[in-house]
């Protein structure tokens, strides 16, 4: 079964008719079609929900949705999806991470897993502390080019931001690529819309499992952050020969490991005490 939902003026995508729900969220540059691979293989054990995140479809209005509204929509798919209210697992990629994370933080009873690709804690002290001024400066660059691309916007942004998706190696087909989705490295670099100085950091109290890739100039995580996940029963960590992309790079591989690693593992008992420690922005 297939159907789309309009919720908070989002089309939302349903196939499957599992008994659990897994909610799939997306980065730049990218649209819900980034989880194709995904739904063809999932939808015959689980319920697949995905959407473009607001404000990256080019058929929608040209705007920054600040991070409370792009959590809030979130919150509206998940209340709009979820099956007699039962928690949903969450699979997210890239900013759909950092967003996914954030709705995690402010709606823990909403979320039995976390299925997080490729950022961890990207923009941690030990995070930045472990790259080299070469990496630090090819972050910088990218993210404030496709903010200057956001700000210039029409043809010129959008070929900005198509040259820098290519430079980058992303999947996406280039038509849905526009400078409206870059709005979330605007805030970044401009402060604009509340920046993102409200993130919580992101603490995972449910099961999860952190999919990476090796070949990237840089990575979105620090290796303490990944022991900390690891030490924690249920979860699990996997890095695949790939670049940013990996559900897309080795989907068949993606599949399996998360099929093997579904049903939802018991999840160690949170401890008392337990908070976060650092105010954290994925660099995307």
């Amino acid at each position: 079964m297939s159907q789309v939902k309009k919720v908070d003026g989002i089309d939302v995508h349903i196939d499957g008719e599992g008994e659990e729900t897994i909610v799939m969220i997306h980065g730049w540059p990218d649209t819900y079609r980034m989880w194709d691979a995904q739904v063809a293989d999932f939808k015959h054990r689980y319920r697949c929900v995905r959407f473009t995140l607001p404000g990256f479809d080019p058929d929608t209005p040209r705007r920054v949705y600040s991070l409370d509204a792009t959590v809030r929509s979130i919150s509206y798919v998940i209340n709009a999806v979820s099956q007699n209210k039962k928690k949903v697992i969450l699979m997210l990629h890239d900013w759909g991470c950092v967003f996914g994370y954030e709705y995690y933080m402010r709606n823990k009873q909403q979320v039995a897993a976390i299925i997080g690709v490729d950022i961890g804690d990207a923009n941690s002290v030990e995070t930045r502390r472990a790259r080299s001024f070469a990496q630090k400066l090819g972050v910088s660059s990218y993210q404030n080019m496709l903010s200057l691309a956001w700000a210039i916007g029409g043809p010129i942004g959008n070929m900005i931001t198509r040259s820098m998706a290519n430079r980058l190696g992303a999947p996406s087909v280039r038509e849905y690529i526009g400078s409206q989705m870059n709005y979330p490295y605007y805030i970044l670099s401009a402060g604009e819309a509340g920046s993102y100085r409200n993130l919580q950091a992101f603490v995972p109290k449910v099961p999860m499992l952190y999919i990476y890739g090796v070949r990237k100039p840089f990575m979105f995580h620090s290796n303490s952050w990944l022991e900390k996940v690891e030490a924690r029963k249920g979860n699990k960590i996997v890095p695949f020969n790939t670049d940013h992309w990996p559900m897309v790079r080795q989907p068949e591989r993606f599949n399996k490991v998360v099929q093997e690693w579904l049903p939802i593992p018991s999840a160690q008992p949170e401890q008392e005490g337990e908070s976060p420690t650092e105010d954290e922005v994925a660099d995307g």
